[in-house]
């Protein structure tokens, strides 16, 4: 089944409810099919490739984009305006796209207009006349619905493949598991060329009936007062958002009070995050997990199953196992293996790249996730690390995110970054990189120190560096490709 007709049906059968508010104007059902039916004549006019592109911020324009694209039958490429230029265009190039949606702020933010045959300008179109007669096109369940680039934390960006079923499939699956109804507002800042934003905060309220309110940039006390203003039962963020949101001076418990699921995901959430939201607001942060290779939910951690660090049980229809990777052997519940995922929303693969995609399916068809995790005796999925990012220190296994945990409960520290370098003796050592808290000046001797106290001593990072930022991509993820960087450049100060 498509991705578009159960959501079209959807607006159709609610034509005047009010389903998406952003920054500019709030949309009803009937005005977002209205367009979606124009620029799905607009590309039909212009785009010869079966892909378009759709360059916009988070909007109400860009599920209308989406759905254009699909009427016309087009697999849809969302396009990450944060990228370099030359980053951009190469998913462009490769995507083989001769036109993409997008609106003259977002040319003017990127400074530059991208080398494409069409860019349909949506303010040059006349929404409010009538589009011509067209009839949405179908698509079957292994038909491409959208390719979704990753963020190119290491290497050039893949395109991966996720068909209409794919989509469809992680719809039905969070629909069911966390019971959402039009009763549910959604609040969204994640970004929608990214498959969190764009699956759990675009096309599963439009399925749902929900309504959802975005905002196009992250500013902490204006999410504060989207809160106030709409209160939304749901929000999903990344852990460096509500970080940032704990430092909103006059935010209190009643901002939170109507929230039902507060959910975070991208990466781990730290625990002096997790502690300070209970402590300050008096509400539970839980985790999700999944990847853009798994469309991307595959766990979930309700609030009544609440465990510290779980993100969760699967999804219904996805099977996980915990997998020794020198000798592929399921792990009992408890051990630490790389995480493996099957199920309808595992994406079909990688775009022109058949090597990468073959590797990335072991022998019984379950997805690599690369990612580090232990399940306890009910399921729950717990996540520890990432199998590229494990340093082997003296012949020890370590984990950078052990290592930043720890830093990140030092009261000074807002954030942490860590890593390993090459060491002639113990073959690596960490190496770590810290934001300060506002008003704070850590220093990287009482850092390690504070690392000796909560750590093995192996596990110690061999110098601290406070930086002013963390380099992070457009998810919130530590680049630690750009820390590596940081790493062969001389110490601003003593270690």
């Amino acid at each position: 089944m498509s991705v578009h007709w159960p959501i079209l049906r959807r607006l159709i059968s609610r034509p005047g409810r009010a389903l998406v508010t952003d920054d500019q104007r709030t949309y009803r059902g009937l005005d977002l099919v209205v367009m979606a039916w124009h620029l799905a004549t607009a590309l039909r006019a212009r785009c010869q490739s079966p892909t378009a592109g759709v360059l916009l911020p988070t909007s109400g324009l860009f599920p209308a984009a989406a759905l254009g694209g699909w009427w016309a039958g087009k697999t849809v490429v969302p396009l990450n305006y944060l990228l370099k230029q030359e980053e951009l265009q190469y998913v462009i190039d490769d995507c083989g796209t001769d036109t993409i949606l997008t609106v003259r702020p977002m040319l003017e933010f990127l400074g530059y207009r991208p080398r494409v045959r069409h860019l349909v300008l949506l303010e040059d179109l006349n929404f409010r006349s009538v589009p011509e007669p067209s009839w949405p096109a179908g698509a079957d369940d292994g038909d491409l619905a959208l390719l979704l680039y990753t963020s190119g934390t290491s290497g050039r960006p893949k395109g991966v493949m996720l068909t209409h079923g794919n989509i469809a499939a992680n719809i039905r699956q969070i629909a069911d598991w966390v019971s959402f109804t039009p009763a549910d507002t959604l609040l969204g800042v994640l970004p929608q060329f990214h498959s969190f934003g764009l699956t759990v905060l675009t096309l599963l309220p439009l399925a749902a009936g929900c309504k959802v309110v975005y905002t196009a940039r992250f500013v902490p006390q204006k999410m504060v007062r989207l809160l106030r203003a709409h209160r939304p039962t749901v929000l999903i963020a990344i852990p460096s958002m509500y970080n940032a949101l704990l430092s909103v001076k006059d935010a209190a418990p009643a901002d939170y009070a109507s929230l039902r699921y507060i959910v975070s995901g991208g990466e781990p959430l730290p625990q002096a995050v997790l502690e300070g939201f209970f402590t300050r607001f008096g509400v539970r942060i839980n985790e999700g997990y999944g990847l853009t290779e798994t469309a991307p939910v595959s766990n979930w951690c309700r609030p009544h199953e609440f465990r510290p660090r779980s993100v969760g049980r699967p999804l219904p229809g996805v099977a996980e196992r915990i997998v020794d990777v020198a000798s592929e052997r399921d792990l009992p519940p408890g051990a630490d293996g790389e995480v493996r995922i099957a199920g309808p929303h595992v994406m079909r693969g990688y775009y022109k790249l058949p090597e990468q995609t073959a590797a990335a399916f072991d022998g019984r068809g379950f997805f690599r996730t690369g990612d580090i995790g232990r399940m306890d005796l009910d399921g729950h999925l717990y996540i520890t690390g990432r199998l590229k990012e494990m340093m082997i220190v003296g012949g020890e296994n370590v984990f950078p995110r052990e290592i930043e945990e720890v830093l990140e409960r030092h009261p000074a520290v807002r954030a942490a970054g860590v890593i390993g370098i090459s060491d002639p003796v113990r073959g690596e050592e960490p190496v770590a990189f810290v934001e300060a808290q506002e008003g704070a000046a850590p220093e990287p001797r009482e850092l390690q120190a504070w690392c000796r106290r909560h750590l093995a001593g192996y596990k110690c990072p061999r110098e601290v560096r406070v930086v002013e930022q963390l380099p992070r991509n457009s998810t919130g993820k530590v680049m630690r490709r750009e820390l590596r960087a940081l790493s062969r450049q001389p110490a601003a100060g003593p270690r």
